[in-house]
């Protein structure tokens, strides 16, 4: 932590990022309850949101990526981001109305998608000024500050539902996370052009940016993190619903799973930089990614039964790995464009939420939760073999 204590730009990633982290973990949790069991939406239409949100979310990523490289304008970004982000919770909070749920998940909310990379690219920049030993650990450690609430704001959440709050609650704070991180940033974000560190402009155009980016080599690596990123996603859904809909478990038990979860990822994403460099990248996603799918497909056949609690430690050695990893990988991809870099990660989100929206929808027709965390974890598997399978072979820019 030494780093972002000594360097004013990471301490504002690290806070911002535990801003945004706060903000995940009082949301990410409870909006596909929310949908279903406050808003009235099948999970169909649900499914249908959720690719919508995605598709606008990459979109809008991508784009903000190539102009943060190309004008290094990157305060106006996060500004605009963070604006997307209050915008949608005010929405839904001053309406309380299903129409307003769908428009801030589908368009609005998707606006603000960048906000992670974009606070990744700041940190990887800001830490071009330091030795590059340290590199790796500042981005383990910025991954693991996102982690952290995780660990203190969902047991809150549990006591607090267990209480007999609705869930309707979760929004005002939202806002208030919301608000935070808009104005911190307004007040704190490095002014464009003044930076310590060079940040000069790509000298490519968009066109040429899009073809980097779209570069066949990429994207096949993109597409075979796609499902690494989507089981993730995946958890997030099948969760709430799996506990909600199990007889004696409830909203608390939802946050308490998540709460222990992320408190015990956080040391073992801490212990990562110790192994980066002894391990090939793509062993160690193969590796994590196993671990994760042992915790994905056995949530909603144990969720009835105390043993469901024991899979909190294969997920959180799995999650340590796949929550940093692939953008550790797709960071370096894009070499010294990090906005670029923030695209691919962007993309990466886009295949893996288009993946759990399918897999999800898919699923639960045919057979209910079970099935549908067991093809995530088994596609999320596949994924990661695809990618050690092509890197053996090929340099990924070849």
């Amino acid at each position: 932590m030494r780093p972002f204590l000594q360097d004013p730009a990471l301490g504002l990633s690290a806070a911002l990022m535990l801003l945004f982290g706060s903000y995940a973990a009082t949301m990410a949790p409870y909006t596909s309850a929310l949908a279903v069991t406050v808003f009235g939406l099948s999970e169909r239409a649900y499914s249908l949101v959720l690719v919508v949100a995605s598709t606008v979310a990459v979109s809008s990523s991508v784009g903000l990526g190539i102009l943060a490289d190309q004008r290094a304008n990157r305060r106006g970004i996060a500004l605009f981001s963070g604006a997307m982000l209050a915008l949608g919770q005010g929405l839904i909070l001053s309406t309380g109305a299903p129409w307003a749920f769908v428009l801030a998940s589908a368009l609005i909310l998707p606006l603000s998608g960048s906000i992670f990379g974009q606070l990744f690219a700041l940190s990887r920049l800001a830490a071009s000024t330091r030795p590059e030993a340290e590199r790796p650990a500042i981005q383990a450690t910025l991954r693991a500050v996102f982690a952290l609430p995780w660990v203190v704001v969902l047991p809150i959440w549990s006591v607090v539902f267990q209480g007999g709050a609705s869930l309707m609650i979760v929004y005002p704070v939202g806002l208030a996370l919301a608000l935070g991180f808009l104005g911190l940033s307004w007040l704190f974000w490095p002014r464009d052009g003044a930076t310590r560190w060079p940040d000069p402009k790509s000298g490519l155009s968009f066109r040429q940016s899009l073809r980097e980016i779209g570069h066949p080599a990429v994207l096949a690596r993109v597409l075979a993190l796609g499902p690494v990123h989507g089981s993730v996603m995946l958890y997030m859904v099948v969760l709430g619903l799996v506990f909600t809909a199990t007889p004696g478990r409830g909203a608390q038990d939802v946050a308490l799973y998540a709460g222990l979860l992320g408190g015990v990822e956080v040391p073992f994403m801490l212990a990562l930089p110790r192994i980066i460099g002894r391990l090939p990248r793509q062993g160690m996603i193969v590796a994590g990614m196993v671990l994760y799918a042992i915790h994905l497909a056995g949530l909603p056949l144990l969720a009835e039964t105390p043993f469901v609690w024991a899979l909190i430690l294969p997920g959180a050695m799995g999650g340590a790995v796949i929550l940093t990893q692939p953008m550790a990988y797709l960071q370096d991809l894009m070499g010294t464009r990090p906005g670029a870099g923030a695209s691919l990660m962007a993309l990466q989100k886009l295949a893996g939420d288009a993946i759990c929206a399918g897999t999800f929808a898919l699923g639960t027709w045919i057979a209910g939760y079970e099935l549908a965390a067991l093809m995530g974890a088994g596609l999320a598997v596949a994924g990661a073999v695809a990618l050690w399978a092509m890197d053996r072979r090929a340099d990924p820019l070849a």
